[in-house]
């Protein structure tokens, strides 16, 4: 090992130390969810961003809210309306006149889009004109008004979360537009002692306060880190086989994927699965990619974008039953 990466695996076990010290903050005041933790940390660590799926009450925002307030980033809420207009989470330009002069000039106020992390709270409920203009930040990390960019801040973080039983009233996003969400985290139900100390903690002393544990400056050093582990080819061929084995036109000889999906996985999927293990590979202090790296975030990253046949529906079988199929298949073929 040369100085180089000595350096570099002395700074991974640093920030190592330190993303296991935000986990024990953001715990303080929120119960259980390790996973869902675990994987928004690994999303905010490759720039990406993520999809919470859950029903009410289960402490999405508070959660998203926590990490913002232990991370030191600044962070915006916004309720997702069907009378919500982009300009109204973008910004929008507005006349200022000068008293001396009587001269009037345009002045860009910004919208709740310029913070670190911003969280969009039940995004299906606003009509595609306003979530194509959030999206549009996503991936450009800037807004255009009145023919002007702007930047948005660095780190920049899109979490959307979403009611899986409740869809009247709604615009289910596109899945050309899911696929701008590097992982889609299902956030389920805490277990029976888990709720009893929720409930403890929620009906007694107030929550404690959050100590600032990492700075914005360091997410990015540590982003930038991540894109440095290396990524072995036998690996990356993984992740590969994994994503073309989700597309019916490319794997014709699997009746189970024939049958039971309409649509698999673009190239994206293989980058955000491959980025993604690399994360997960950092925060258990590693700086080699692994094939149980890939398998760790490859739920997140597919779940969103497989589209199951009508055939599947009727028969009960969900998005996370192929991806358990193929994680199965890949594995038994290289036997």
């Amino acid at each position: 090992m040369d100085n180089e990466d000595q350096k570099v695996m002395e700074e991974i076990q640093t920030l190592q130390k330190g993303l296991a010290h935000l986990t024990d903050e953001v715990s303080r005041s929120i119960v259980g969810q390790k996973k869902v933790m675990r994987e928004l940390l690994i999303s905010m660590l490759c720039r990406g961003h993520a999809l919470l799926i859950g029903v009410p009450g289960l402490a999405k925002t508070l959660m998203v809210r926590t990490i913002s307030q232990a991370l030191e980033l600044t962070f915006n809420r916004i309720q997702f309306t069907p009378d919500l207009m982009p300009a109204d989470i973008t910004g929008t330009d507005i006349i200022e006149e000068e008293r001396s002069t009587g001269k009037r000039n345009f002045r860009f106020v910004q919208g709740p889009l310029f913070a670190n992390i911003v969280l969009a709270d039940e995004i299906n409920r606003t009509p595609p004109k306003t979530q194509a203009a959030l999206l549009e930040a996503m991936e450009e990390r800037q807004v255009t008004a009145g023919g002007n960019k702007y930047p948005l801040l660095d780190p920049f973080f899109v979490l959307a979360t979403q009611n899986p039983i409740e869809q009247e009233g709604t615009y289910p996003l596109p899945e050309a537009q899911l696929d701008r969400f590097m992982f889609n985290i299902s956030v389920d139900y805490p277990g029976k002692k888990e709720e009893i100390e929720i409930v403890q903690k929620t009906t007694s002393e107030g929550l404690p306060d959050v100590t600032p544990v990492m700075k914005g400056d360091e997410i990015i050093k540590l982003q930038n880190i991540v894109r440095q582990v290396p990524a072995a080819d036998h690996v990356v061929e993984y992740a590969i086989s994994l994503a073309r084995m989700t597309r019916p036109s490319e794997n014709s000889n699997d009746e189970f994927i024939c049958e039971n999906v309409s649509w698999g996985a673009g190239p994206r999927a293989s980058q955000y699965m491959v980025i993604g293990g690399k994360a997960n590979a950092i925060v258990n202090g590693n700086f080699h990619l692994s094939k149980e790296d890939i398998k760790t975030v490859a739920r997140a990253v597919l779940r969103h974008r497989i589209v199951p046949s009508f055939n599947a529906e009727a028969s009960g079988i969900t998005a996370d039953d192929i991806i358990e199929y193929l994680l199965k298949s890949v594995s038994e073929q290289e036997k």
